[in-house]
């Protein structure tokens, strides 16, 4: 069996968003030393090959690194009940089989259409099952570490994410850093027509119908069309919006 990682490394990358920024602290071994005198260890009771313990704390937000989100992030309700947060996922849909849809070809800025998704879909030879998890393929994460990541890409529209609800996935992802367009594309594009529907369009589906979609993968171009299996496990985080995920291909 071969494992493809798809999420990336949580690190510092000064060129993030300021209000995505990951801080890692790694502590020196000898750190642990001090805490086991402090804690009534004598020192002449140290074993010899005691280094201490390595140890390290991170600070960041539940989105900051590859994650997926709950529909609790959409919004406080979903379908007319109370949304679910990240420690609700349901597990057995975390691990299914997985499908590429190649959206590769999308200009910056252009959303991903009902269309797109169906020419993408004949393309892939797939067959799409409420068991199956997509992972939309644009690119971008080509730009992750650069200060253009977060700035760039295409985006799912509101009727391509309810065209796959509507076919029973209810787990997807996209290696971009947003599942909608960039932020300064949704805004200059609402801005331009007056039109108030546009901001977050896709994001906002899941206040009508429950789904979870992750962002922020890579390694979707090492992926073939389809016949590998996903699992995606976030952090048992109680009450939250999102959490970081480990996400894997499984090639047998």
């Amino acid at each position: 069996m071969k494992v493809i990682d798809l999420s990336k490394p949580v690190r510092f990358n000064r060129d993030d968003p300021f209000f995505m920024r990951v801080k890692v602290k790694h502590k020196p071994h000898w750190m642990a030393k001090l805490l086991v005198r402090l804690l009534g260890l004598p020192f002449r009771l140290f074993p010899r090959d005691f280094a201490g313990w390595a140890d390290d704390t991170i600070s960041m937000g539940v989105h900051a690194t590859t994650h997926i989100d709950a529909p609790w992030h959409y919004g406080p309700v979903s379908a007319g009940a109370p949304a679910q947060t990240i420690e609700q996922i349901p597990l057995d849909r975390c691990i299914g089989p997985g499908v590429v849809l190649d959206l590769s070809h999308k200009a910056d800025d252009d959303p991903i259409t009902v269309a797109d998704m169906e020419a993408a879909l004949v393309a892939s030879g797939a067959m799409l099952t409420e068991h199956t998890i997509v992972l939309i393929r644009t690119g971008r994460d080509r730009l992750m570490g650069t200060k253009d990541f977060w700035q760039t890409g295409t985006g799912m529209s509101a009727a391509a994410t309810e065209w796959l609800l509507d076919r029973g996935v209810t787990v997807m992802g996209i290696d971009q850093w947003g599942w909608d367009l960039p932020f300064r594309a949704q805004i200059a594009k609402s801005r331009a027509t007056g039109d108030d529907t546009l901001f977050w369009e896709a994001h906002r589906v899941g206040q009508r119908r429950p789904y979870w979609h992750m962002e922020q993968l890579t390694n979707l171009g090492a992926l073939p069309a389809h016949g590998f299996e996903v699992a995606v496990f976030p952090l048992k985080i109680e009450g939250a919006s999102a959490a970081p995920a480990r996400v894997v291909a499984l090639l047998r």
